[in-house]
């Protein structure tokens, strides 16, 4: 998978910073470099895009488990169990490129994942969606109710870095329609509901962000195929047990790379 790069042979962006989760930061993909328990791999993609553009001031802030509080208030890493500081701190007046990955902690996707989950087929267990979804939609009320988030943190990001052009990167897909239990022990609707409400969260984002005057790059439709019922050499999101380096439920190094073609292809000059 090769990575454009832009047609001038100036870097476009001086100043480079990536806000964000574990979907940004990569925890469990060779090489971590970082000693704060956050979870950052150097081949995450604001490290590759930062590569690919040849940035010369690049400060990965991204941090496993962040919420949108954090971007404002100190967070404990989950890895290290280390005081990290506020995500924000490291935009600064001059930066001139920003992207954020942000919101599934907030409402829960990964706890999602993580109940949807069943050893054996039904009805030997607990559906997630049914459990969801009684009077209201747990989590689409949850999505709604995060959705005004996203323009504060365009406007936030916008009042500390002025001159940055703002990317607002979304979520992947983790697991195809019907999923493929047992090789994925999601039973089929559940797996269904669980995307749906990764799509949902994504298009919230972007309708948000663009209303704001930010941009938003899809991954959704990039990693179609790609997901945790992939074959292993196919697979950009690992499943419950990763069959490459990274961690359960979460994009591996060649999700990463996919990433980075989609932000570069935003950012190249003729797009």
């Amino acid at each position: 998978m090769g990575i454009a790069t832009p047609a001038s042979a100036q870097p476009a962006y001086d100043s480079y910073v990536a806000l964000g989760d574990s979907f940004v930061a990569g925890p469990g993909i060779p090489p971590q470099s970082t000693s704060d328990g956050c979870g950052r791999s150097d081949v995450n993609y604001p490290s590759l895009v930062a590569d690919a553009l040849g940035v010369r001031d690049f400060v990965d802030a991204s941090c496993g488990g962040a919420v949108s509080r954090d971007l404002t208030g100190e967070q404990i890493s989950p890895f290290g169990r280390t005081a990290v500081p506020p995500q924000y701190d490291a935009l600064r007046a001059d930066t001139d490129l920003v992207t954020v990955g942000i919101g599934g902690n907030d409402i829960g996707l990964v706890q999602l994942a993580i109940s949807c989950i069943n050893l054996a087929a039904a009805p030997s267990g607990v559906s997630c969606s049914e459990t969801a979804t009684g009077e209201d939609d747990s989590f689409d009320t949850a999505i709604d109710a995060f959705a005004p988030v996203y323009s504060a943190i365009t406007e936030e990001i916008r009042t500390r870095s002025p001159h940055a052009r703002i990317l607002f990167v979304g979520y992947p897909t983790g697991i195809r329609d019907d999923g493929c239990f047992p090789e994925q022990r999601i039973w089929p609707q559940d797996a269904t509901y669980l995307q749906s409400k990764i799509d949902r969260l994504n298009a919230v984002m972007e309708q948000q962000v663009s209303a704001a005057g930010a941009e938003f790059v899809d991954l959704r439709e990039s990693t179609i195929g790609h997901d945790a019922c992939a074959a292993p050499e196919q697979r950009w999101m690992e499943g419950i047990v990763p069959t490459s380096p990274g961690i359960p439920l979460h994009p591996n190094a060649a999700g990463h790379r996919n990433a980075t073609e989609q932000v570069v292809g935003v950012l190249s000059p003729n797009s």
